[in-house]
């Protein structure tokens, strides 16, 4: 079976594939009478699409999205909202190798292994291309939770770290790679230049934070929150673990340490004050009150220049080179799919909450 949906009350199919002539998203169970329009999702998209810098690929893909169905006179009906985004500059030539041998750390071989058939150009549907649709649906998801903000950033790239010390929010805007750390933005210019000009990739670590979660969404044991984001982030293309709150430092904390202490609110509160937030903002599955914190790390890039040892679809030895167009960082423009992804659980654990509470 082949699943391409996610999300249990709020959920999304996303179709397409990276050479095809669109790709898109169908929503469905999203509330009516919810404000949307082309314009409300176009800047998330403008966020992650490529050829905005020389740090990421450089095939123009205007990425603007049409509204299909499901909006009615600015307004979300209650039905299937369908979202397409067309692409525009295809290069499938840059592919014929690819068609010949398989990319170590692709999904070319374990595709071919499943179906007995793949489509090469791009990956097809293994193509990080297919995050646009996610983004684009992930929009219509942060218009069912309006009082939470959800903010993605890079705080590693090839295993150099930014300062938390030098942590500023409005330089995430400002720069190519969304760090917070002016410094460390500086240093990753020559970082993925000098990875770039060699014909290799990077790694990166994308953390993202949800502030305005209220305590309650989440359930303790088949729909945890956690889990739920923890399954969203890693259907993420390229993405190889995740984090939540203190993540793998939790297991070299003593328990006094790791404990999420609380004191009485404060006044005009009926929620504990935390002194701490090891857990990321979930505790048994349900969310407390806290920002959810989430960091994903996304491996480098697996289309590159270098020569890689491989197999042909023989089963003979050679060596690949993947030409065209990539990103020397994926992590880069994975930081608004995170955010795309957080938007989508928490608007369906809303939802699943209102379901069950009230």
């Amino acid at each position: 079976m082949s699943y391409n949906s996610f999300g249990r009350v709020f959920r999304f199919t996303t179709w397409g594939e990276s050479h095809g002539p669109a790709l898109g998203a169908v929503v469905d169970g999203c509330p009516p009478g919810i404000a949307l329009s082309e314009a409300d999702i176009q800047p998330f998209l403008d966020k992650r699409r490529p050829g905005t810098s020389r740090f990421t690929t450089q095939r123009q893909e205007p990425d603007a999205v049409k509204i299909l169905s499901g909006v009615f006179e600015g307004r979300t009906t209650g039905t299937p909202i369908s979202l397409m985004i067309e692409n525009v500059d295809q290069r499938s030539k840059d592919y014929t190798e690819v068609a010949k041998a398989y990319r170590p750390g692709h999904a070319d071989y374990s595709y071919d292994a499943k179906y007995g058939f793949r489509d090469y150009r791009g990956g097809g549907r293994s193509s990080a291309r297919e995050t646009a649709a996610r983004v684009a649906a992930g929009a219509v998801a942060r218009a069912v939770i309006p009082d939470v903000e959800i903010l993605a950033y890079v705080v590693e790239i090839g295993g150099d770290a930014i300062d938390r010390d030098n942590f500023e929010a409005a330089q995430i805007a400002k720069n190519p790679f969304f760090c917070p750390d002016e410094a460390a933005a500086g240093r990753w210019e020559k970082l993925v230049d000098e990875a770039r000009k060699a014909g290799s990739s990077l790694g990166a670590v994308v953390e993202c934070v949800a502030t305005g979660v209220p305590a309650g969404w989440g359930a303790p044991l088949y729909a945890k929150l956690d889990s739920e984001l923890a399954s969203a982030m890693m259907s993420i293309n390229a993405v190889k673990g995740v984090e939540i709150g203190a993540g793998f430092g939790a297991a070299r904390l003593r328990g006094e340490e790791n404990a999420d202490r609380m004191r009485p609110s404060v006044e005009g509160s009926n929620h504990p004050a935390f002194l701490a937030n090891n857990a990321g903002g979930v505790s048994g599955g349900i969310s407390t009150g806290q920002p959810v914190v989430v960091r994903v790390a996304f491996k480098p890039t697996s289309s590159i220049l270098t020569p890689v040892e491989t197999i042909t679809r023989d089963g003979e030895a050679t060596d690949i080179v993947t030409k065209g167009r990539h990103d020397p960082c994926v992590g880069i423009r994975g930081a608004p799919v995170v955010e795309a992804m957080m938007a989508l659980v928490l608007a369906d654990q809303k939802l699943l909450h209102r379901a069950q509470c009230g």
